[in-house]
């Protein structure tokens, strides 16, 4: 069970950190190429103005974006983590060699049946 919990804690801990490391590259890396494609969009700074509520619906555009390469990555993390689990499974088992004294016993058997 301890094993468990500290494993769990580990994964939490990766995942807020890759996270953080996934929002920099949308933030930092691909919304200004996007808005470099697009002629000079900066998506960040999108909004709708609604009376005196502004609708920031660029950052939204981001979180979306977070969202998508951060689901992709853990879904090809856990297709390669099946993938290599079924290989394992594939693996036919070689049964030990059986000691002398199974040996015998099995001889004995088969001549009791006979």
């Amino acid at each position: 069970m301890k094993g468990n919990v500290i494993d769990l804690a580990i994964a939490v801990i990766v995942g807020g950190a890759f996270g953080k490391i996934v929002t920099s590259l949308v933030k930092d890396i691909i919304m200004p190429l996007v808005g470099i494609i697009t002629g000079g969009v900066d998506y960040s700074e999108l909004s709708l103005q609604v009376g005196k509520a502004s609708i920031m619906y660029g950052s939204f555009l981001q979180t979306i974006i977070d969202f998508l390469i951060i689901s992709l990555s853990i879904f090809i993390a856990i297709k390669q983590l099946n993938r290599f689990k079924k290989k394992e499974e594939k693996k036919p088992k070689e049964l030990p060699k059986p000691t002398k004294e199974q040996e015998l016993l099995t001889e004995i058997r088969d001549l009791l049946k006979k």
